[in-house]
């Protein structure tokens, strides 16, 4: 016997929809994007800022030519109080900040031309022109917290952490470059444990960066080759997105090489202006 009595659909129904009036509540969206905004340093004497001229010049030059590959090094430690105050004036801060610990600690931080990177550590007062500094590449999986490995004894509250210990592990023993393998947090089931295991599991490296566009997102180096932990978060500083990535450096901290060669036309017309 065929009944005429249908369900309805699910979402129809009483308590189902918002009552008249009532305002619809989305999750916080990163927003606040940074933008960039020419600024043109005021020079009273073009002649008593040569030096610093001439690097910005040489910067541009750089930045056009990194743009195929490569990276150059600029070192400011030989210019005046003036020319170096011109050099920091021009460069501004731009989103993305890294910390790199070693010997000795470098603190970089990026200008607002995209792909330049000021360098600053005991005896270190540099710029680099590229898509990333070379010394984030280089120190990024040196230990600061060394990996227990996919051995580490389990504690209480581990569930789903070792299936993805062995596929990161694997992941990271067989990388030779190309496109990224990335393990989405946000998508798995897992406990604080299980996040807390992994962490124990793959260490800590050395490299830690934090990139402010739209919100911010964090990018911590892990002990064991090519893994890094990449965190986004929105403008009320909630976890959006949490994954694992392995690859030799996250795209998300990179200067693709089309923002270098607008770096270099942004920086020639700072040099146009001054003139």
């Amino acid at each position: 016997m065929v009944s005429n009595f249908h369900l309805p659909p699910i979402g129809f129904g009483p308590g189902s929809q918002s009552e008249e009036g009532e305002e619809l509540h989305y999750m916080q969206l990163p927003s606040g994007m940074r933008t960039y905004s020419a600024h043109m340093p005021e020079i009273d004497d073009p002649s008593a800022v040569t030096p610093a001229l001439k690097t910005l010049a040489d910067i541009a030059s750089a930045a056009e030519a990194c743009a195929r590959g490569g990276m150059a090094r600029f070192d400011l430690g030989g210019l005046d109080a003036a020319n170096r105050a011109l050099i920091a004036e021009a460069m501004g801060q731009g989103e993305v900040a890294m910390r790199i610990r070693g010997i000795p600690a470098l603190r970089v931080q990026e200008s607002v031309f995209a792909g330049v990177w000021m360098i600053a550590g005991a005896g270190v007062d540099q710029i680099e022109v590229g898509a990333v500094p070379s010394a984030a590449l280089g120190r990024a999986f040196e230990p600061f917290r060394p990996a227990k490995g996919a051995r580490h004894a389990l504690s209480a509250g581990v569930v789903n952490a070792p299936a993805l210990a062995v596929e990161l592990l694997d992941k990271s023993a067989a990388y030779m470059g190309g496109a990224p393998h990335v393990v989405n947090l946000t998508l798995l089931p897992h406990t604080e444990e299980d996040l807390i295991w992994l962490d124990e599991v793959l260490g800590e490296g050395a490299v830690t960066i934090l990139s402010r566009g739209y919100g911010n997102c964090r990018i911590t180096a892990t002990a064991t080759p090519h893994v890094w932990r990449v965190q986004f978060f929105n403008s009320m500083d909630t976890l959006i997105l949490d994954t694992f990535e392995v690859t030799t450096m996250p795209e998300v901290a990179m200067a693709a090489p089309e923002d270098l060669v607008d770096s270099a036309e942004r920086i020639q017309e700072v040099l146009e202006a001054t003139r």
